[in-house]
């Protein structure tokens, strides 16, 4: 398919072809016919992406804030790397949009193919010829619905939300400042209700435009007295309510609203305009309102609303964004509204560079910039050749996910000149990303079909680094189709996932298992192991975490499993490794939490060899500590690492202390040895057993924590000895145990 990007390192806009987006379940597969540019929203994005660094960090100092934050946590190099890949990505544009449903996607309701549709959503309703988007950021329309009327989807739907905010009455007045697109849709729909409206701006030919069509009366705002003659069309007192469109740094729209609205009135923060208005004489005096409007509605930035497809109770949220954008279809298909003068320039999808240099440069007049696609042909989903094919070598990889996480720590490390090592395959949910890792990381092609890479037998290997709940599936299904998996922490979210894991796995005996548990190839915990030997250890960990929003996804049960086993499992892992012993049972407890996310809480594991380990993992702590911090001590010897910039160890009297100039957990060392060992063959550098207790332990944390109680990894206390090929190699812990054939009472949640 088609699809428009930007690169916000040179602000270059190309259209290129990109695999698909994938359809998860609640979404829905929408073939486009029109898409809406917001000249305000993208002409802004696109004008800071055309400046040097120096004008691009002016524009955005939030941005330039969080960097500066990240070199203080992470190091020059992680830090760079963050900010390369969002220089380096292709950014999609668009954020309205009209066309056909060509597919609908698990647990949908109320679509089928064939369907007209009206889409909103910022990466979602994209300049592209197939969008994916979320059910509740998607209108059904009735099947003669005129799709270029209906792309304008987003915008409709926030100026409606605006006039909803200044909650006007029948016969009341308003004005609206800045007659841009967004102020014209208000216009529309505050006259089609009965509303008195009046339109300030400072373009003459804008203002025409708005009295001709949609206003009762227009002034252009540098208009002598324009102040008095509101005044006069309203009796002397003041409009009821102002709504601000405008998009400007001027603090003359908000001051202003102050002088024309009336006693007691309502202003509304529509547009991008700063509010630090005059307090007197006319905000203190009037005793005036100021409302902010929030998008497209209630429901925006919900994740749980957007993304998971929750809505809100009718009776208590009347109008939420997708009933906003229903109600603005509704009356753009009556023709209470008439919408065809807005579009004034329609442009097809290869000659949208074109548009967008009109929109940035002021060229020519413009309000309603249309991208109209070619619908005449048929559609064919295939992958995308970035690279001539090389033959293959002993590891053949593919990539399904390629986040941050990704792009900063794990595609990196992969050798770009080894014969024996080939790059296939990139598969994400956005085509945008696929398309950039596969350029940037050498890989030979992009998709969006797993039976690119399940069924096509040069790829023997699979890195799965997609959403935690993802991860279960794509490693039963790899391993299932005869490939090597490495996947990232956690394996799983649930004790029943972890169970059809090891039965597959045993199924696979001959296929490499390694779950992302770098900590212990940090040079740092590898000295301090070397130095411990296989003696009883105590062990203390502390873990800065930090708070995290709630609605984030990692917080989402369903989706990132909470902190516990999404994070946790780390640090379970490495003092498991450093113990040189197994985990036999778990006591958790937790600060009390009425959120229930359990994310501050002390952990105290117990280990075969006699070793004891506490894990102090905190997320009420102040950001500015060390995040990790961790002490061992064993027979008259004591260790410390320090958040993995360094270690000290002490014993007969002496210490020694080893610093390093950067972060170093453990990544690098971790993909070399894996993939060497794919290469030479032979054992798994972390036995899959190991991993799968290290699981089981997680689950027990959570277990602990609900029901106050030591939990026990094996019912009756005794372990089978583990076998000789199951054995672990120097980086394993020395086995004893079958995991697999142990019975825990974990298998019972």
């Amino acid at each position: 398919m088609e699809q428009l990007t930007q690169q916000l390192k040179s602000g270059e806009i190309v259209t290129q072809e990109l695999p698909w987006p994938q359809v998860g379940p609640g979404k829905i597969l929408v073939r486009n016919h029109y898409s809406l540019i917001s000249p305000g929203t993208e002409g802004s994005t696109v004008k800071a992406a055309r400046k040097n660094l120096i004008g691009k960090a002016m524009a955005r100092p939030q941005q330039v804030k969080q960097v500066v934050e990240a070199l203080k946590s992470y190091g020059p190099v992680q830090t760079y790397r963050a900010v390369m890949k969002k220089l380096d990505a292709y950014s999609p544009l668009g954020y309205s949009c009209a066309g056909e449903v060509i597919e609908v996607g698990a647990s949908v309701a109320g679509f089928r193919k064939g369907d007209k549709v009206a889409c909103a959503g910022i990466g979602y309703a994209n300049h592209a010829e197939i969008v994916c988007v979320p059910r509740n950021l998607c209108v059904k329309l009735a099947p003669d619905a005129n799709l270029l009327r209906a792309c304008y989807n987003t915008l409709g739907a926030i100026a409606l939300q605006g006039i909803r905010q200044a909650d006007l009455r029948l016969g009341e007045s308003c004005a609206v400042i800045g007659l841009g697109l967004l102020g014209q849709l208000t216009c529309l729909m505050l006259r089609a209700s009965g509303v008195k409206v009046i339109g300030i701006d400072v373009d003459e030919k804008t203002v025409q435009i708005a009295e001709e069509h949609c206003c009762d009366k227009a002034w252009i705002r540098q208009a002598p007295e324009v102040k008095l003659q509101i005044e006069q069309e309203n009796c002397g007192l003041g409009v009821d309510a102002v709504i601000i469109t405008a998009g400007t740094d001027s603090l003359d729209p908000i001051n202003f609203a102050g002088e024309i609205v009336r006693k007691k009135g309502r202003v509304v923060v529509v547009g991008a305009v700063p509010t630090g208005f005059e307090r007197n004489p006319h905000w203190y005096r009037k005793e005036l309102e100021l409302k902010m409007s929030c998008s497209y509605g209630p429901g925006r930035y919900d994740r749980g609303y957007e993304e998971a497809g929750s809505d809100y109770p009718f009776a208590y949220v009347r109008w939420t964004e997708n009933r906003n954008m229903q109600a603005f279809q509704e009356l753009v298909y009556s023709e209470r509204i008439h919408l065809d003068y807005l579009s004034t320039h329609v442009f097809r999808l290869e000659d949208a560079p074109k548009a967008y240099n009109m929109i940035v440069n002021r060229s020519e007049p413009f309000l309603g910039v249309v991208l109209k696609y070619d619908v005449s042909g048929t559609l064919v989903q295939r992958k995308i050749t970035v690279k001539n094919s090389r033959p293959c070598g002993k590891v053949n990889i593919a990539f399904i996910g390629a986040g941050s996480y990704a792009q900063g720590n794990l595609l990196p490390y992969l050798p770009g000149n080894d014969k024996d090592i080939v790059c296939k395959a990139v598969l994400t949910d956005s085509g945008t990303t696929s398309k950039r890792v596969a350029e940037r990381f050498g890989f030979e092609f992009c998709t969006s079909n797993l039976s690119d890479i399940l069924d096509n037998d040069e790829i023997n290997t699979v890195f799965i680094a997609t959403r935690h709940n993802t991860h279960s599936e794509f490693v039963k299904t790899c391993l299932a189709a005869g490939k090597h998996c490495f996947v990232e922490k956690p394996l799983c979210l649930r004790p029943d996932e972890l169970e059809e894991i090891q039965q597959e796995y045993h199924r696979q005996s001959n296929k490499h298992l390694l779950v992302g548990f770098n900590r212990r190839f940090s040079p740092h915990a590898i000295e301090l192991k070397r130095r411990l030997g296989s003696r009883p250890s105590s062990m203390m960990y502390r873990i800065n975490a930090g708070s995290i929003a709630k609605d984030s996804w990692i917080q989402d049960k369903e989706t990132g499993g909470g902190r516990i086993v999404g994070e946790v499992c780390h640090f379970i892992d490495l003092l498991m490794w450093l113990s040189d012993s197994l985990i036999i049972s778990v006591h958790a407890v937790s600060l009390p939490d009425p959120d229930g996310f359990n994310d501050t809480v002390s952990i105290n594991l117990a280990f075969e060899n006699g070793s004891i380990g506490t894990i102090c993992y905190f997320a009420n702590g102040a950001r500015n500590v060390p995040k990790e911090y961790l002490e061992v001590y064993s027979s008259g010897l004591t260790g410390m690492i320090h958040d993995f910039r360094g270690h000290q160890v002490f014993h007969d009297g002496k210490s020694q202390r080893r610093k390093t100039g950067h972060q170093d957990k453990g990544q690098s060392h971790m993909i070399s040895r894996f993939l060497d060992r794919l290469k030479a063959g032979g054992k798994p550098i972390i036995s899959p057993s190991e991993s799968f207790l290290v699981m089981k332990a997680c689950f027990a944390v959570e277990e602990s924590i609900r029901t106050q109680n030591v939990v026990s990894l094996y019912s009756d206390g005794s372990p089978d000895p583990i076998s000789e090929s199951d054995r672990s190699e120097e980086s394993q812990i020395t086995p004893k145990i079958r995991f697999s054939n142990a019975r825990s009472t974990l298998n019972t949640l």
